[in-house]
């Protein structure tokens, strides 16, 4: 595991990437610690600034290019961008439920199952946690 692949990328994937696992850090710490506390709702505010950088950051990562400039993970950066604000409405109006589920949902779609994609090869952090693939002589 190296991280010179990720620290020699463009600086906008560096802030996506390093926003993107603080946010996995800090969405288990959210998901597993008391709910309603101080802490929670202070953490959680930094966890939604993470997760806006996270999702406005991938605008300008154009890697793979499904539709002109954009891909289809744009769709969840949209998403995301919309649904953090109505999760944190529903926190504000003491919709807990819906509030946690919302939440939920997107630490498992935008940090989860997109990190997964990631890891792919040919991607960054497949050579970050797997080294760099050489070709044979």
């Amino acid at each position: 595991m190296s991280l010179a692949p990720l620290l020699a990328a463009s600086p906008t994937i560096q802030v996506h990437a390093f926003a993107a696992m603080a946010a996995f850090g800090l969405g288990i710490v959210q998901l597993t610690a008391p709910k309603g506390t101080l802490p929670h709702r202070t953490l959680g505010w930094v966890w939604v600034v993470l997760m806006a950088t996270v999702a406005l950051s991938s605008f300008w990562i154009h890697t793979i290019r499904t539709y002109g400039d954009f891909s289809l993970i744009h769709i969840l950066s949209i998403v995301t961008l919309v649904a953090l604000p109505g999760a944190v409405l529903d926190a504000r109006r003491h919709r807990v439920a819906k509030h946690a589920k919302g939440m939920r949902v997107l630490f498992l779609a935008a940090l989860v199952i997109a990190g997964l994609f990631t890891f792919l090869p040919g991607r960054i952090m497949h050579d970050v946690a797997f080294g760099t693939e050489t070709a044979p002589d």
